[in-house]
């Protein structure tokens, strides 16, 4: 009895995939050619929403190739919107298909896929990572044309990275080049790692030239390229001339609606021109806040396609087991189809059931990391900036500046969690956070802050444990009224602890809860650590963290 359900099921289930691959296929060629349109005339949202969909046709049929090439295009989309985490994830995605494909004519989509995580990698400043990629794209390049321009890109983070004669054997390649316009991008490059290679460097004849290039072609993009390494170049040598070259810079984005070359040429002129700093400063904010509207918006709807997309294929099947049950309903009059249609809604119940509460489990989950994020990252951000400008007796227009700009920089993509540069030692980071709540009425100590506490202690580690200790100095400093903070840190064996203390008017076990104090805690167990908070003191609050090292 069993077998015979068995057989009429995957008979229906055959049938309907049957039919399935034969609209989709006939869908495929349609979807990924509107694609292809939509790129073309740069409309990047309609163009990620076919590739996405054309994506969805070519596995109906299992045509892995046709995956790949629509996830390379949605990844190189995503990245000129500046989604540049999710430009990688989708490009990562694109590499799991293309590995599974032997031919040898996938060569140019690996390079271009490559290539592209290399951009993105560039932009966040994984240097090691663009190179990583950047070498695989030239591996695998196919034409000289794209074999220049990827030598352009690795020149241009060995420029970065100060590695300036690497820089310029790429550059010698690249400058090969038959298209002006990469052949200018060539020239300006390789004049800029003369320069910083040798102070003494004129790099004007090659730096206009690039620039004479670019106008001819009216290519405005790359001629704002020429007037910011012009305005550079001059920065300290002529600011007359720099600030020339910056207003070029302005005008010229103004016209092509380039918000980043805007914002560019706005911080240029802010330093250049003493007299009317605070005009340019009152246009780069608002500029500043439209930019990463912008960048969110792109990446909120990419995000909102794929998920569409995923909720629709959901809803399909849904529809595939909805007709097999009447199916059975109409075609079967015996026994055996009632048992098959009874057995097949409660697994339909359960399932939807599941996936209902998966759903929901997901989403309270991601709110509470994007909460617990904006949280971190830009409250306690723009508070501990505040708290620096309080505590100035002088105003000091350039580190505010600074200041600000680290805040947008931190934030304009919210899942980026380390809250400083790679390069500095951690010991240093907690020292200069708990320095910055100092002030005349407040005094920090820190007391067994050395390098060697806080040795074979992992990034996400480090990461949890500056996040809880400027939690602890933002609530004290907006609720405890103390005069005197010290933390203390000892390292035992495999296990740090830190004493937190101040003389406050401490904190009651009920309020620690509603103080923002709860995303301590939970940050202390997600390392394995635990925390007390010594409320019946005479006076102040204490508290307590310990975690192992590894």
């Amino acid at each position: 009895m069993q077998r015979i359900i068995y057989i009429l099921i995957l008979l229906l289930f055959c049938s309907c995939n049957k039919k399935n691959n034969i609209e989709y296929f006939g869908d495929n060629n349609t979807c990924y050619q509107k694609a292809k349109d939509f790129r073309d005339s740069n409309i990047s949202d309609s163009a990620f929403y076919y590739y996405n969909k054309a994506k969805e046709s070519y596995k109906s049929v299992d045509d892995t190739l046709g995956i790949a090439k629509s996830l390379v295009n949605m990844a190189i989309i995503q990245q000129k919107q500046g989604d540049f985490y999710g430009s990688i994830e989708t490009s990562t995605e694109a590499n799991n298909f293309l590995k599974k494909i032997s031919d040898s004519t996938i060569r140019s989509t690996l390079a271009a896929n490559n290539n592209n995580i290399g951009i993105c990698s560039a932009y966040l400043y994984n240097y090691d990572d663009a190179i990583i990629f950047y070498t695989k794209a030239l591996n695998d390049v196919t034409t000289n044309e794209n074999k220049y321009v990827y030598c352009n890109n690795i020149a241009d983070v060995f420029i970065s990275t100060k590695k300036y004669n690497l820089a310029k054997q790429y550059l010698k390649i690249a400058m090969l080049t038959k298209d002006s316009a990469d052949f200018s991008r060539a020239l300006n490059n390789i004049a800029k790692a003369k320069l910083l290679e040798n102070k003494n460097y004129d790099p004007i004849p090659e730096l206009v030239k690039s620039l004479k290039i670019r106008e001819r072609n009216n290519d405005f993009l790359g001629q704002n390229s020429s007037f910011a390494t012009l305005s550079n170049y001059y920065f300290d040598r002529d600011k007359k001339i720099a600030f020339y070259y910056a207003n070029k810079m302005m005008n010229t984005a103004m016209k092509n609606n380039s918000l980043e070359d805007q914002s560019q040429a706005l911080q240029k002129m802010i330093y250049l021109d003493s007299k009317n700093y605070l005009n340019y400063f009152k246009r780069f904010q608002p500029l500043n806040d439209s930019i990463q509207i912008t960048k969110n918006k792109a990446k909120n709807q990419f995000a909102l396609i794929r998920f569409d997309s995923e909720k629709n294929k959901a809803d399909n099947l849904k529809l595939q087991k909805d007709n097999t049950v009447k199916g059975f309903q109409i075609y079967s009059i015996s026994i055996l189809a009632l048992i098959a249609g009874i057995a097949g809604i409660i697994y339909y119940k359960k399932r939807k059931q599941r996936l209902l509460l998966e759903s929901e489990n997901k989403l309270k989950e991601q709110q509470l990391k994007t909460s617990k994020k904006v949280h971190d990252v830009v409250a306690n951000g723009i508070y501990q900036v505040m708290t620096k400008i309080e505590n100035q007796n002088d105003f000091n227009k350039e580190q505010t500046l600074d200041e600000l700009e680290y805040v947008y920089e931190k934030s304009r993509d919210i899942s980026y969690e380390d809250p400083d540069s790679h390069d500095e030692k951690f010991n240093e980071k907690i020292s200069k956070l708990v320095a910055s709540f100092k002030n005349d009425e407040i005094k920090t100590f820190t007391v067994g802050n050395q390098e060697e506490t806080w040795e074979n202690v992992t990034k996400s580690t480090q990461t949890e444990i500056y996040q809880i200790i400027r939690e602890l100095l933002v609530n004290m400093k907006k609720h405890s009224k103390a005069s005197n903070v010290a933390l203390r840190f000892e390292k035992i064996n495999n296990i740090i602890n830190i004493h937190y203390t101040d003389n406050g008017i401490g904190i009651s076990n009920e309020l620690i809860f509603k103080n923002g104090l709860s995303n301590t805690v939970s940050r202390i167990e997600n390392i394995a650590g635990k925390i007390t908070f010594e409320t019946k003191t005479e006076k102040g609050l204490k508290v307590n963290i310990s975690f192992p090292v590894s």
